[in-house]
């Protein structure tokens, strides 16, 4: 039993050492911060101070509204902005805070610089930006007419933590001159990219600079603040302020983008203007009474947005705005102390091998896996719930370490090394190597998504006929031409090939890869492969005597596509109404006498790029609901023809109505030169003959 106790000893020694080799070397970081993000995403929650908290986000909606209502382009004139601050400022915020850089004049000349410099004159809690840096083309040296922080700092800079830069990026001279405060915003991520930490203040040299959280608390407290430094901490006030060991505040996130009180810079121009007018204004600016007020860019065309644990995509203003929310409500997340790491993982990796070692039960031996390897998990829990990082995946590697070690001895001295350590690698391998064997073979497992397709079916009109005419050898030489040209079109497109079947080709859109504008991506392939056959159709025709002529349908909507089939067997491809439809308008081709026909989804999505004709509202086998179809052209195509589609689209509107004998007269006139008018012709004919008891407007198709 002694020398059972003296290899746990050894063995958890060892793995406790790995653990925290691992660790002090930053091999775990990108592993941690994974987990902290889990931790933050599960936990985040409002703070006491999170009401107090305004953002005015310039998002995409915002910049539509200023293109189509007010002609503005980007960047906008600075004097819009000037409509913002004066709206804000009706509402006594404690603070208005700018994440914007105004490091140039304005492109609209002095005047707009002059006005907006003229709104933040206006009041005296206005903070503009400033960028650190160690571009060595910037300043070096605080201009004179910039403000310096509101607040006593009572200890000097701290040596060796990059807080420290030599040069910085200045706004222009009018906003230096009007700012309450200029605060540095630029923001520095972890290893991995993802924003968890920042600094609440930082030096120009031997200038301090605050951050703009920081400078924020400061405007609100009216410049009665103290600062401090001790070696572990930054005081501020009455607020003792927790840094890790380069001297970085963990950020507390509240949750998502949007969790503080936000609105959009459109609404605020709104609401000033209609206030100028004497009207209501959509937002009371009671709502801004004592806040902290940040504005930044969240439109994804204006590069502000951040990964941060809680959000892929997260604007950087609001990175600001969760450091004030930690600083108000005094809880920034506390690293654990080195010492107490140590301790920790030591504890709990002698424990493991130890009870591992010692206990002979297989079923006790596996319960003890499970309870130990939950140990780290249940104390990151804790700890977070107590404001604290803990560092979980140093302590779980170690104890997994310690467990594998000590259980591969165990079995090994029973005669059962081989048997453990399948068993035991399985279960307890680092996070990265388990990704890799669990990850690699799901690529190849059945499977699909559901996801919006554009989805392309293809025929030649008559192959079968075509077919008879030729040999084997000519009939594969022909097929193997024809599919060739029409899959390069598809391909350089963005399509993907599902399959081909005879002469018949079936592709689709958006998958495996998305595609933006997948619509318009199918229906110019359509129309470059019509062209395409168009051009091979004189060297065909000699060869065969026939011209080739194909049909294609085309629909855009959800279906699901994967890899499907049986385990030894399967195609990546798509299932779904969506794709039915695709097929049944290629074959409804045949009734208008077209070549090309997309449904009403496709068309709402291209209309902008291709013109199309309403060719019909077709009820379709299989389906209860009448689907509008259109056959798109190329604008030239389309404008060369357009007198005949204008006459076209008049019968057609008298066709819906039911006035059959009036169609017929205008279908007439261009009958013999368009096959879908010399249909409709025929169909009004038929119907004049036999007329419909109930009419809709429909052509109900009966063959799919």
């Amino acid at each position: 039993m002694q020398k059972k106790y003296f290899h746990g000893i050894l063995f958890g020694l060892a793995a406790a050492a790995i653990g925290l080799v691992l660790f002090f070397t930053g091999v775990l970081d990108s592993f941690e911060g994974s987990t902290w993000d889990m931790r933050q995403q599960v936990f985040a929650q409002p703070g006491e101070a999170t009401d107090e908290i305004v953002i005015i986000l310039l998002d995409q909606k915002s910049l539509d509204w200023g293109k189509e209502e007010n002609g503005l382009s980007w960047p906008w004139p600075r004097e819009v902005y000037s409509y913002i601050i004066n709206f804000l400022l009706r509402g006594n915020p404690k603070s208005l805070a700018f994440d914007v850089v105004y490091t140039e004049p304005s492109a609209y000349g002095v005047y707009d610089d002059a006005a907006f410099a003229g709104a933040i004159d206006e009041s005296d809690r206005f903070i503009s930006t400033v960028f650190l840096t160690e571009d060595r083309k910037d300043a070096s040296v605080w201009p004179e007419e910039a403000p310096l922080p509101p607040a006593v700092i009572t200890a000097e800079k701290e040596g060796g933590r990059e807080s420290q830069y030599q040069h910085a990026d200045f706004p222009i001279p009018e906003i230096i001159s009007s700012a309450e405060l200029l605060a540095n915003v630029n923001l520095k991520p972890d290893k991995d990219g993802v924003f968890r930490r920042s600094r609440l203040l930082y030096y120009l040299n031997d200038t301090p600079v605050p951050s703009m959280a920081l400078a924020s608390y400061l405007v609100g407290s009216s410049g009665k603040s103290d600062i401090t430094f001790t070696p572990r901490n930054l005081i501020i006030d009455d607020k003792k302020i927790p840094l890790d060991k380069d001297g970085n505040t963990i950020l507390r996130f509240r949750g998502g983008s949007q969790t503080h009180t936000t609105f959009n810079a459109a609404e605020i121009i709104r609401s000033e203007i209609a206030v100028l007018s004497g009207e209501e204004p959509s937002i009371d600016p009671s709502v801004f009474q004592d806040t902290y007020i940040f504005f930044g860019f969240s439109a994804p065309g204006l590069m502000d947005l951040r990964p941060v644990p809680v959000a892929e995509v997260y604007p950087g203003v609001e990175v600001h705005a969760t450091m004030l929310d930690n600083l108000l409500s005094n809880d920034f997340i506390k690293p654990l102390s080195l010492p107490a790491v140590i301790l920790i993982t030591c504890i709990i990796s002698l424990g493991a091998a130890i009870l591992v070692t010692t206990v002979s039960r297989t079923g006790l031996n596996a319960a003890l896996y499970v309870i130990i390897l939950l140990v780290p998990i249940a104390l990151s829990v804790l700890m977070f719930r107590m404001g604290t990082w803990f560092p979980f995946i140093a302590v779980e590697i170690s104890a997994a370490f310690a467990l594998v070690g000590s259980g591969i001895l165990k079995y090994s001295t029973e005669g059962q090394q081989k048997r453990f350590i399948k068993s035991a690698f399985k279960q307890y391998l680092s996070p990265a190597v388990i990704e890799q064997l669990i990850n690699q073979p799901e690529r190849l497992k059945l499977g699909g998504e559901r996801r919006e397709l554009s989805i392309f079916f293809s025929d030649i009109q008559g192959f079968t006929s075509i077919s008879e005419t030729l040999s084997p050898e000519d009939l594969t030489a022909l097929l193997n031409e024809y599919l060739s040209a029409m899959t390069d079109i598809i391909q350089d497109y963005g399509g993907t090939v599902d399959k081909y079947e005879g002469d018949a080709i079936i592709a689709f859109w958006n998958a495996p890869l998305p595609l933006e504008n997948h619509a318009r991506a199918a229906v110019e392939t359509a129309l470059r492969c019509q062209k395409k056959l168009k051009e091979m159709g004189p060297e065909i025709k000699k060869r065969i005597g026939k011209e080739l002529l194909m049909r294609i349908g085309m629909n855009t909507g959800h279906a699901v596509v994967g890899n499907m089939g049986s385990h030894s067997r399967f195609d990546y491809t798509m299932l779904g109404d969506a794709v039915n439809l695709a097929a049944r308008l290629e074959g409804i081709n045949k009734q208008f006498g077209t070549y090309t026909m997309i449904s009403e989804s496709t068309y709402e999505l291209v209309k902008d790029a291709f013109p199309a004709r309403e060719l019909s509202r077709v009820a379709v086998v299989g389906r209860k609901e009448p689907v509008r179809v259109f056959e798109p052209f190329f604008p030239d195509d389309f404008a060369g023809r357009k007198e005949d589609f204008e006459l076209f689209s008049r019968g057609l509107e008298l066709f819906y109505k039911g006035d059959f004998e009036k169609a017929v007269k205008v279908f007439e006139g261009t009958a013999e030169r368009d096959p879908a008018a010399g249909s409709y012709r025929k169909k009004c004919q038929n119907l004049l003959g036999n007329p419909p008891e109930d009419w809709g407007g429909v052509w109900i198709m009966t063959e799919k």
